[in-house]
């Protein structure tokens, strides 16, 4: 689990200024601008190529260690991209899943919250197989933005590869 937490610990995001927010003992936000055109291009192609995540979804077999899911979240002019993991399943076309982080500024979802996912509503998803992460356009993209130290000490804490 201690590679969830860190995928999670930097991959809040939340659209109203560019800085990051460090939280005692909660994850790491990352505050990007809304017309960042980057982490948009990321959002894209995350929904773009989600059939790669139902595919492994509805294979899961045991290689599959992990399947997330981001969903946006908006309230009172405040957004968040928030990572659901303990997906579920699908109901009524939804996924179902569990908020596995607190949010800073959306107040009415909070750790532990099991929640509904529509497709539209993603942002990303990932899964981990066999060590290595697929899907997660926008943790590598926040990855790559971090500096080289920040980086290494991902990936050592992570013990996963990203190719």
């Amino acid at each position: 689990m201690k590679t969830l937490l860190l995928f999670f610990s930097i991959c809040i995001l939340s659209c109203n200024s560019n800085k990051k927010i460090e939280r005692e003992n909660e994850p790491t936000i990352y505050n990007v601008e809304e017309n960042d055109v980057e982490m948009n291009k990321a959002i894209d192609r995350a929904k773009q190529t989600l059939d790669s995540f139902d595919f492994a979804f509805k294979t899961n077999t045991r290689v599959f260690t992990f399947f997330g899911l981001k969903k946006k979240f908006e309230e009172n002019g405040n957004v968040e991209h928030i990572w659901i993991g303990n997906i579920q399943g699908l109901e009524n076309g939804k996924y179902i899943g569990v908020i596995d982080n607190s949010p800073e500024k959306i107040k009415s979802v909070k750790l532990g919250d099991t929640v509904e996912i529509g497709k539209r509503e993603i942002s990303d998803w990932m899964y981990i197989k066999n060590s290595e992460l697929h899907g997660g356009y926008t943790i590598r993209l926040l990855r790559e933005r971090m500096t080289e130290e920040e980086r290494k000490k991902f990936d050592a804490e992570s013990g996963m590869k990203i190719k």
